[in-house]
């Protein structure tokens, strides 16, 4: 099992991130397209998505407290808190 305080070196730095834990689903790139893509290189975690910038409105806030909440592997975590799954 993949060790859920691994942040991937992907995401860049500030409260929200994407841990080892993310299985790719990609929905949180569809829901937050300004703060979450996909990592499309080719290695250890292809196909897990990232952050790739951090919140700059209340918009980009509120997208990225929904996807937190709503990850089906409970990857996105905001200043190590655990989401609510």
């Amino acid at each position: 099992m993949a060790d859920v305080n691994q942040k991937l070196e992907k995401n860049v730095q500030g409260r929200y991130y994407v841990t080892s834990v993310c299985i790719g689903c990609n929905l949180c790139a569809e829901i937050a397209p300004e703060n979450f893509v996909e990592n499309l290189d080719e290695g250890l975690y292809f196909g897990h998505c990232y952050v790739s910038k951090q919140p700059a409105d209340k918009q980009e806030e509120a997208l990225c407290l929904e996807v937190m909440d709503i990850c089906p592997a409970c990857a996105i975590y905001n200043d190590g808190l655990k989401n609510s799954n």
